[in-house]
């Protein structure tokens, strides 16, 4: 099964399967001299943590263990290991599953082409949400490291099932949203999100959503045309994430019911700099980041294992059936993809930076590394504040 890594220079492999006895990440590319600590790795890792409230009700710790790549908490160049052991795996509940593949998930293409024998059916194998730990972990990792350009990346739900956010938000209450726990960047708007993920419990059924993601502060000129457009390498690593059915930026789908006159952004002086008036172009232009804020939304499918009975077929005789899917899901996975955006982002932008020379490759000056360690402070302790809600 090839596909399992992404990246140039800094490039990840992720590897485990739902039930097995753990879910981890090397990551290779990453400089000598970085401070990381697993608890710099637990503080993204929470933000898609099941076990809490309106997500998955598997009781998952979620705590990394650094197997290589960490000396005196430092980086020592070379490859990073992380593992999070998966401690409560319940396989028993899966038994139907075994027979009758679930409807909206990848159970019977996986049967098809790497054959029945061969598959894991228990939570879904390597198909699993589960799988995106360790792109957490190394999102961890390329979160500090953007520090060094100061480059922040947040993100929320802009919408939950029929519920949206109709407004623009500044980019601190976007940042803060990570404290709710709908992922919503306005009270109100969690008050309806919660509303919704309370109904789709009760029901036993689930809702999608859409994922808006801003960058701040990201580097000019990141991109290579042609064929590594930012843009492209953004779209391939936020369509592979399991659920992600849509990828936009800017204006996105909407610039198709315009003109060319009103789609078109001005250009203006900005503070001693060339900009852009509107920002329609969500800070990328011909494939390259332009200096503005990077805009990006995706669309999340709803949750496919839900307790209503659906269609299926029996493998045992070939017979339809339907099934009824009793494992622990979330109403609503978008709640917890939207770490798992942001951290796809900030892979796909720290690998291009270090491929402009934003940041080195090899070492880290004591200075560059004071730096980052002040910025990074600064991040985590964000919006603590409201840390209560959560």
């Amino acid at each position: 099964m090839p596909g399992n890594s992404f990246g140039k220079i800094f490039r990840i492999t992720t590897f485990g399967e739902s039930h097995g006895p753990a879910v981890g990440v090397v990551i290779d590319g990453v400089p000598a001299g970085l401070p990381l600590s697993t608890e710099d790795i637990k503080f993204e890792l929470e933000f898609r943590r099941p076990g809490r409230l309106y997500v998955s009700g598997r009781r998952e710790k979620d705590e990394p263990e650094i197997l290589s790549g960490i000396f005196n908490n430092r980086t020592t160049g070379s490859p990073i290991a992380v593992i999070v052991r998966n401690s409560d795996v319940i396989s028993s509940l899966y038994e139907e599953v075994k027979y009758k593949p679930r409807p909206g998930h990848a159970d019977l293409p996986y049967i098809m082409k790497y054959g029945y024998e061969n598959w894991d059916y228990r939570g879904g194998g390597r198909s699993s949400a589960r799988e995106t730990v360790g792109r957490v972990i190394a999102g961890a990792v390329a979160k500090k490291l953007l520090m060094l350009t100061n480059t922040w990346i947040a993100g929320h739900l802009r919408s939950l099932g029929p519920e949206e956010l109709k407004e623009e938000i500044s980019f601190e209450e976007v940042l803060c949203s990570k404290y709710s726990p709908v992922r919503a960047s306005k009270k109100e708007l969690e008050e309806k999100f919660e509303a919704l993920v309370k109904k789709a419990m009760q029901e036993g059924d689930s809702y999608g959503g859409v994922a808006e993601i801003v960058v701040k502060n990201s580097p000019v000129g990141l991109g290579e045309p042609v064929f590594d457009k930012i843009k492209a390498d953004l779209a391939k690593a936020i369509m592979s994430i399991p659920a992600v059915l849509g990828f936009e930026y800017g204006l996105g789908f909407n610039a198709s019911k315009m003109k060319g006159s009103e789609a078109n952004d001005e250009i203006v002086k900005k503070d001693n700099r060339l900009g852009w008036k509107y920002n329609y172009a969500g800070g990328i232009l011909g494939g390259l980041t332009n200096g503005e804020d990077i805009v990006l939304r995706c669309v999340f499918k709803p949750t496919s294992s839900i307790r209503k009975p659906q269609k299926t077929v029996d493998l045992r005789n070939l017979e339809e059936t339907t099934i009824s899917v009793i494992g622990r899901h979330d109403p609503a996975v978008a709640i917890r993809g939207v770490a798992v955006v942001e951290s796809m982002v900030a892979i796909t932008l720290v690998d291009h930076a270090m491929r402009a020379g934003y940041i080195p490759s090899v070492r880290l000056t004591e200075d560059q590394i004071s730096v980052i360690q002040q910025r990074w402070e600064r991040y985590v302790n964000s919006c603590k504040p409201m840390a209560g809600s959560q």
